[in-house]
């Protein structure tokens, strides 16, 4: 099974049509500043209580904005919790995923919107 791209760039320009293009920016902000709120709490000493809510979070917050590897690695960790699975877990490969993602996306966001100015709103990679 080859593994998801980090960024769905089709899930992000639809996103900014859905929501226009005067809204996308400050949805953005909003999630990324979420989600790191989230990643945060993976980021320290990690208690279950409360684990198996924060994936369901982070991965429906992923899915929205486009971050496929890292929405695929929450659902994974939702479900080990879910099965009380806790060495099921890879929080660094999730954490890992989120940071690469994050950067990826912010260097691609502005490939994002030239296009959409130009009529194609596409990702970067994409002709």
């Amino acid at each position: 099974m080859t593994e998801p791209a980090l960024i769905d760039w089709a899930r992000v320009a639809e996103l900014r049509r859905e929501v226009g293009a005067d809204d996308f920016g400050e949805i953005v902000e909003i999630f990324l500043e979420e989600v790191e709120t989230g990643i945060d709490k993976l980021r320290g000493p990690v208690l279950p209580e409360g684990l198996e809510d924060l994936f369901h979070f982070l991965k429906g917050s992923a899915l929205n904005l486009g971050f496929d590897r890292f929405s695929v690695l929450c659902r994974s960790g939702e479900i080990a919790m879910a099965r009380g699975d806790r060495a099921g877990l890879d929080l660094s490969a999730t954490i890992s995923a989120f940071d690469r993602s994050r950067e990826e996306f912010l260097a691609g966001l502005p490939a994002l919107l030239d296009g959409a100015r130009s009529g194609t709103p596409q990702g970067p990679g994409h002709s």
